[in-house]
């Protein structure tokens, strides 16, 4: 049963065609970087491989939100580490920003989708608390992420829509059945088994 609506049906289309000109500018980027140009040809090219690659990731978080909300969210659940997803959601964003410890345990969820919402999670905590740095601390299947701060904990949780990524994170993890929660300057997420 789904519950398509016109918008989350054209939403998916939108990301559909937008992927293929996002495509060619990506490739061409890519070709330029490559080549041997001055500065400060090098320096564009390398920033417009850098943008088509957040556009591609902000396309892919649109078509997944559209794909949740229509009811057409199919993922792929494969046995993973609790304590991996976070080391590679900590990647994404900088070892040097997100702090990463604990034990891990397997989870049963959608791998990629997974540390792409954490990863979120913790950027919307760096980006809209002023932090230079967060933790995420793995106990088995609950991961911790603090600080959040008073004004960024409603935007975590994907309450106050002001986060591309985080909105989308918090219906991706709900989805996958996994439940969040504030305690204190804490989220408490805890992941499927």
């Amino acid at each position: 049963m789904t519950d398509d609506t016109p918008f989350s049906r054209l939403a998916t289309l939108a990301c559909h065609d937008l992927r293929t000109p996002l495509a060619t500018v990506h490739g061409f980027a890519r070709t330029l970087e490559q080549s041997d140009l001055d500065e400060p040809g090098a320096r564009y090219a390398a920033m417009i491989a850098q943008a088509s690659r957040e556009l591609a990731e902000l396309i892919d978080e649109l078509a997944l939100a559209a794909r949740i909300d229509g009811g057409r969210y199919d993922p792929v659940l494969r046995d993973s580490d609790s304590l991996a997803l976070a080391r590679a959601a900590a990647e994404r964003l900088g070892e040097d920003r997100v702090v990463v410890g604990g034990k891990g345990e397997t989870v049963r969820v959608d791998p990629d989708p997974a540390v792409r919402s954490l990863a979120a999670l913790a950027q919307s905590a760096l980006r809209h608390g002023g932090l230079e740095i967060v933790e995420l601390i793995v106990e088995g299947r609950r991961l911790r992420l603090f600080p959040v701060t008073r004004a960024a904990a409603p935007v975590v949780l994907g309450e106050e829509l002001r986060d591309l990524g985080a909105g989308v994170a918090v219906r991706h993890l709900r989805a996958l059945g996994a439940s969040l929660a504030l305690d204190g300057e804490t989220v408490v997420l805890e992941l499927p088994s």
